[in-house]
């Protein structure tokens, strides 16, 4: 190929590739709102930057505050709001009083109703909750106005519901779906999340059944900017779901959309998910779901949503949602299998191929694979030991993370173009027959195992396509093998950063082999340039700079501040006191009290309920301090037949915001906490012998029932723990410098007290 059309079209690739990856969601600009009609950014962000304002957890001064602003907002819109309170502990075992905000608005029909959904709540303790979910409220709340301003009526009711400890474990929308009379009516739910800080806004579909309907009723309402994928959807129903739109499907069987963005995670659940960290783009790109969906769900028939049949579905730029009957996947393999032995029979006819260097084109392809399969299998291993403190962002981003993706993208690159290179004797036709055959192998597994994944045939088709002309021209248009190589950068080349970003570093294996295999798919093309050794260098270079770049961001300071964790533990039990701490690398700020002569806690066996059920890792002797234990008071101990039962009554003797109770692995009947029964399913699967977590609201009583064998021996241990250790008198532990945030997932700045009683 000659030199200027090479150089040409591998430009065109990589802005191709870059733009595959920045077309996915909207620009925002600052401007003055044009219409009252229209959406306005700057209205939500006034909202986002309300909410997010000071941490806002169930059982926090500010989280009474955030629900009255979004109730008195929603009544300047002339709706009526409603409350509804009361406690549930879902399926995890986390009770809590929640406390809904409702509104709704009449429609002229008789119809299923369309619901928006989102949650006030942060995380405790320390998130301030901008993005998940204020971003997903002012989402809600700039929409209604907008719509109510257009002086619209819906055909079909719209339920406004901004649910309350979703955090805590989605017992808001549990207790609206199972307990509220208008989770009957609901036809549709929106539901609006965050999972970091930006990127774009993933739709995700619940359903029990097939998404043929859904899919076509979302086509249909057009928003701009879809990112969806089928394969998402699938890999999704595999997973345990956790947000409060699964709720809705499992006790409700309601469908519904999920709307999620989910970059920058490292932000997830921190003090910095705050006002100024919200991407723009992000909170815009919410709104462009939206507002096409809030117009088109009030009118159309919500009746008619279920199906038995499921579609494959992408998004395509330009082309926004493209989507074909799951039926199609096989004929679409089965076709592709068959177009791939006629060009090989073609390609032998023609003697352009031939059986012994087909032979020898294998063993590159089998070479990038395993050398880059290595590379990301061992990647986040090998970052985590020469940087131990990654290990502290439970997330399993960095803050720079997205350097590592592209450097270890280029890198497998790279080492592609360099064992390609080395077999450059060998003819582009038969280098490719290995790639694609592996490739047609893939996507057979992926339509038996994991249909949702069968538009990845797509790309493979054109490479098909280039493979015929490769094999039919001795000097092709370098343009139109660019051209046929478009699908596989616009389709995979967003999976390659969407992965690792959603999932973590510890998918680096994801970039790596997924990179290796969208190159095979561009080789008709790149197989031609005669530079692939200096191509490669570059390559290398560019990944060097990219890890020097990472290595010199890679220690913490004020724009990548250090999580860090510090609790005052007052253990009865074993009449000790210590303070204990979950950072594998110790912070300046932490060493003040858990410095030299800090212990190995990694065995203490406290393992308070927590995302990622980590355990402390060091501790160090504290001063004694005056800390009152809960009070514990038995209302009845009596024997029922064969079992025992007992009332009993945890009073706080202190301000406090959790309990977490933990037994032994007694095995239990039935277990009433503040009169919810708590599921069977959790009592059988506990985990570490917790009982329940009581996440307090205005240092309310934890009332338990349980009845379990009458010959067992019963242990009760009491974890109480307020976070209050930075503002407590009895403590003067000064406040956090900017380079250092409260680490999240865990309990922190807290003051815990551990206590334990046995029944015989």
């Amino acid at each position: 190929m000659k030199r200027f059309p090479a150089f040409i079209t591998l430009i065109l690739v990589i802005l191709v590739a870059f733009w595959s990856l920045n077309s996915a969601l909207p620009s925002y600009s600052p401007k003055s709102q044009e219409s009252e009609v229209q959406f306005s950014i700057e209205s939500a962000l006034e909202h986002v930057k309300t909410i997010a304002e000071k941490p806002h957890a169930v059982g926090f001064k500010a989280h009474s505050e955030v629900r009255e602003y979004i109730a008195g907002y929603l009544e300047e819109l002339g709706l009526e709001v409603q409350f509804q309170e009361g406690y549930t502990a879902g399926d995890w075992g986390n009770l809590s009083k929640a406390i809904n905000i409702m509104a709704r608005i009449r429609g002229t029909g008789s119809g299923k109703a369309l619901l928006l959904l989102s949650h006030y709540d942060s995380n405790p303790h320390s998130s301030l909750g901008a993005s998940d979910a204020g971003s997903g409220v002012a989402t809600i709340l700039e929409g209604i106005r907008a719509y109510i301003a257009g002086g619209k009526t819906p055909k079909n009711d719209i339920i406004i519901l901004i649910t309350d400890a979703e955090e805590l474990g989605l017992n808001g929308a549990d207790l609206f779906v199972n307990e509220h009379p208008w989770s009957e009516e609901v036809g549709l739910v929106l539901n609006f999340e965050a999972r970091g800080s930006g990127g774009p806004s993933y739709m995700l579909i619940e359903t029990n059944g097939g998404n043929a309907a859904l899919i076509d009723a979302f086509t249909e309402a057009n928003p701009d900017y879809p990112v969806a994928n089928s394969l998402a959807y699938s890999i999704y129903k595999m997973l345990p779901n956790d947000t409060d739109l699964t709720v809705f499907r499992e006790d409700g069987d309601i469908d519904g959309f999920n709307f999620a963005f989910i970059d920058d995670h490292f932000d997830y659940h921190t003090f910095r998910d705050n006002y100024e960290r919200l991407d723009r783009n992000s909170l815009a790109h919410q709104a462009a779901y939206l507002m096409p969906l809030l117009s088109h769900f009030s009118n159309a028939s919500l009746d008619s949503l279920k199906s038995d049949t499921d579609k494959i579905y992408f998004n395509v730029p330009l082309f926004r949602l493209v989507s074909y009957p799951y039926s199609w996947g096989w004929f679409l393999v089965a076709g592709a299998w068959l177009f791939f032995l006629l060009l090989i029979l073609r390609g032998i006819k023609l003697e352009v191929l031939d059986p012994g260097s087909i032979l020898k084109g294998l063993l590159p392809m089998l070479l990038s694979v395993l050398i880059n399969g290595v590379i990301g299998y061992f990647a986040w291993r090998l970052l985590s030991g020469l940087y131990p403190s990654y290990r502290d962002i439970q997330q399993g981003f960095p803050y720079n993370g997205h350097y590592y993706i592209i450097a270890f993208a280029l890198l497998s690159i790279g080492i592609v173009l360099v064992l390609y290179h080395r077999f450059k004797k060998i003819s582009v036709p038969n280098l490719l027959i290995a790639p694609l055959f592996l490739w047609l192998v893939i996507c057979s597994l992926l339509t038996y195992y994991l249909p949702g994944a069968g538009f990845m045939i797509i790309p493979v088709f054109g490479c098909l396509v280039a493979l015929l002309v490769i094999i039919n021209q001795d000097n092709p248009n370098a343009f139109l093998l660019w051209f046929l190589g478009l699908p596989a950068i616009v389709i995979f080349v967003p999976f390659i950063k969407m992965f690792p970003v959603g999932l973590g570093l510890k998918m680096m294996i994801a970039v790596t082999l997924l990179s290796t295999l969208t190159l095979f798919l561009l080789l008709p093309l790149v197989g031609f340039y005669k530079n692939k050794r200096r191509l490669a260098i570059l390559a290398f270079i560019a990944t060097a700079i990219l890890l020097i770049t990472a290595h010199s961001k890679s220690s913490y300071s004020e724009e990548r501040p250090n999580p860090t964790s510090l609790l005052y533990v007052k253990n009865k039990v074993e009449q000790s006191s210590y303070w204990a701490t979950y950072e594998h690398v110790i912070s300046e700020w932490t060493a003040q009290y858990i410095g030299q002569e800090k212990q190995n806690a990694a065995d203490s066996g406290e393992v308070i309920s927590s995302k990622y059920w980590r355990r402390f890792t060091y501790s160090a002797v504290a001063p004694e301090k005056t800390i009152p234990s809960p009070e514990l008071e038995i209302s009845l101990d009596t024997i029922l037949g064969e079992s025992r039962l007992i009332e009993l009554c945890i009073n706080p003797q202190r301000d406090v915001n959790r309990l977490d109770v933990f037994t032994n692995f007694t095995p239990f009947d039935q277990v009433v906490v503040n009169g919810i029964s708590l599921s069977n399913n959790f009592l059988a699967r506990r985990r570490g012998g917790k009982l329940v977590t009581h996440y307090i609201s205005d240092n309310d009583p934890t009332e338990i029932q349980m009845q379990f064998p009458k010959d067992s021996i019963f242990e009760l241990t009491l974890y109480e723990a307020s976070n209050d250790l930075l503002q407590n008198d009895l403590f003067s532990i000064p406040p956090r410098n900017e380079a250092t945030i409260p680490m999240p997932f865990v309990l922190n700045d807290a003051i815990l007290t551990i206590d334990n009683w046995t029944f015989e």
